[in-house]
């Protein structure tokens, strides 16, 4: 059963070696990110699942103790999801890296963790099942969610400017601020494609987890620095 969520953004300027002399403007995100994972924490689960979204080779399962880096960022980082585990030949992908470097910050040693690599694409009806299977894995099961709201903002963002993404990274903070399953499964996938939005798969997945679990949400953060949707919310 799905006991509490976290959550969170996953670009790599999250992590300050990678932005640089850019990380202060950062600083308030990071700050609500760490308390999303200590509600996680908070919680003592039997088991914390890590999902973010994935290009096709980091799809699928990523145990405890499976390494990432931002090498190609720039930055020679690496990291490892929770404590040491069995090797794993397979690098994380980029947002449960991101992952990764949140549960170090915070020390994470309350429950074996894992990762799923969740591919942007995957549909809702495919996605609901997922989360149902991962809350039913153990009595206490915990969730850190990662991924952003849409990428078109403002003429700089990296989709440009879209005069829906507001609208949409606004139904987005009410659904992930209300712990709304039901808002979050009717997100559109083709609106959220065409916005960039990465996190759309993610959040359905939580969706499934959550069905029937009586989470309450709370919105820690939102912002959209860079012309894309940052949101950063706790639910238990």
């Amino acid at each position: 059963m799905l006991v509490a969520a976290a959550i969170c953004p996953c670009p790599p300027l999250l992590v300050p070696e990678v932005a640089a002399g850019a990380a202060p403007e950062l600083d308030a995100l990071r700050a609500a990110c760490l308390d999303a994972v200590g509600v996680l924490a908070a919680a003592r689960p039997d088991r914390l699942v890590v999902l973010g979204p994935a290009e096709q080779a980091g799809r699928g399962p990523h145990p405890q103790g499976a390494t990432g880096s931002f090498r190609g960022f720039g930055v020679d980082l690496e990291l490892r999801l929770g404590p040491e585990g069995p090797d794993s030949e397979r690098e994380l992908p980029p947002s449960l890296s991101v992952g990764a470097w949140l549960l170090a910050r915070t020390d994470w040693a309350d429950a074996p963790v894992e990762g799923l690599g969740v591919g942007e694409p995957l549909a809702r009806d495919r996605c609901l099942p997922v989360g149902r299977e991962i809350a039913a894995s153990a009595a206490r099961v915990a969730l850190l969610v990662m991924g952003d709201g849409s990428a078109c903002r403002t003429v700089k963002a990296p989709g440009y400017f879209d005069e829906r993404a507001e609208a949409f990274d606004a139904a987005v903070a009410r659904a992930l601020g209300g712990a709304d399953t039901d808002a979050l499964t009717a997100l559109d996938e083709e609106l959220a494609a065409g916005l960039k939005a990465s996190g759309r798969a993610c959040w359905q997945v939580l969706a499934g987890a959550a069905q029937g679990a009586g989470l309450r949400g709370q919105l820690l953060r939102e912002e959209a620095p860079y012309g894309v949707g940052y949101f950063v919310a706790a639910w238990s």
